[in-house]
Formats: C-alpha cells, sequence, structure tokens
C-alpha cells in the first residue's frame, strides 16, 4: 500500500456567477491507496455550503466534473477539456441527451483541421469509434440553443486530465454511462473559466 494525500482545497471564484466550488479550507486527506488505485476514479468531495444539488460544475484547471450532491458533498469525475480559445465558459443546461450519439464536425472543426475532420462533414455514425462516446449530454443556452458543447465519453482514456478537445469536456465511456443516467434533462451545468 502507497500514501497519497488528496488534495480538497477551494476553488478559486469564477466569473460565470458561482461561489467557489470546493469547501473553501478543506484538509488534505490522508488515506491509504492500493497501488492499483485509478487516480481518475470517481470519488465524493465535500463543495462549498450553499451550492445546490443536483448540478454540474466543470473547473477546467482541474480537469474535474462536479455532480453536486445534498449535504454539501458531490461526485468529482476526471475529465479532459477544450483546448485554450476553443474552451468556453458559462452557464448552460442540459437540452439533449443521446446514448451511442452521432457526430458532425461544426463548419469551424473542418475550417481549423481540415485533414482531420473534412471526410466526416455529413457525420458518422454513433458507435465505439465514434469520439463522442457511449453517451452525451448536449449543452444548451435560452439564447442559442444548442452551443455544440458536449460533456461525452470517450474511448481514448489518455486524453483525460489534458485540454486537447475542441471545447468539449470528455470522460472515459464507463463513467459517462454512469453520469448519463443521474443526471436529467433541464440540469443546470457551470463551466468555469480556464486559469
Amino acid at each position: 500500500m502507497k500514501r497519497r494525500t488528496l488534495i480538497t482545497t477551494g476553488l478559486a471564484a469564477c466569473t460565470v456567477g458561482v461561489t467557489p466550488l470546493l469547501a473553501e479550507g478543506s484538509e488534505a486527506l490522508e488515506i491509504e491507496v492500493n497501488p492499483t488505485f485509478d487516480p481518475n476514479a470517481p470519488r465524493i468531495v465535500p463543495i462549498q455550503a450553499g451550492v445546490l444539488p443536483y448540478e454540474l460544475h466543470l473547473d477546467p484547471s482541474r480537469f474535474a466534473l462536479y455532480w453536486t450532491l445534498p449535504d454539501g458533498m458531490a461526485i468529482r469525475y476526471a475529465v479532459g477539456v477544450g483546448r485554450p480559445g476553443l474552451y468556453e465558459a458559462g452557464v448552460f443546461h442540459v437540452g439533449a441527451k443521446r446514448e451511442w450519439p452521432p457526430w458532425t464536425p461544426t463548419p469551424s472543426m473542418i475550417e481549423r483541421s481540415p485533414e482531420l475532420y473534412a471526410r466526416y462533414a455529413d457525420g458518422m455514425p454513433g458507435g465505439p469509434n465514434n469520439p463522442l462516446g457511449a453517451r452525451a449530454l448536449y449543452l444548451f443556452t435560452p439564447e442559442r440553443g444548442d452551443t455544440f458543447l458536449r460533456i461525452h465519453g470517450t474511448n481514448e482514456p489518455r486524453t483525460i486530465g489534458t485540454a486537447v478537445s475542441n471545447g468539449c469536456a470528455r470522460l472515459v465511456n464507463e463513467q459517462i454511462i454512469e453520469l448519463y443516467e443521474r443526471v436529467p434533462l433541464g440540469t443546470r451545468v457551470f463551466l468555469y473559466p480556464q486559469v
């Protein structure tokens, strides 16, 4: 067994109108960890008092997505996020959900990288090789409708903990399947700014 310190310090306040998410001043939790422990496995963490339950909060600087629970707790998932310049902070809601969703690159993706995306201009059906993975939560705003931002699965677990996507947040397929079942349509989603 190895010792590992899990730090649950406060998030920096963000500009999307929410309070810091993790409980401020939380002390490091010393726990015994099996050498096969997966640091990307979901875990329960304390959050700032007053944060409403049953919301999603994404902190790109920690590569962490939080599903808030009652009693000041949340489930923390490790995620990959959008590259600088493509990530978009703001307040959204889950406007649609899909199992094994189809995928079509946006016109701006094709323009930026035609060698990667032009061949998929007519779309790609859902399935194990699809970039959206096993499940997707579609982020909407009242003003724009579908923003083309997604919280989705991936079959490339090596991208978790990195900023490589075209703006979306990704979880490993097993975790997005579990999260998908928890998150109803209309759920508020807070994407914190990259720092």
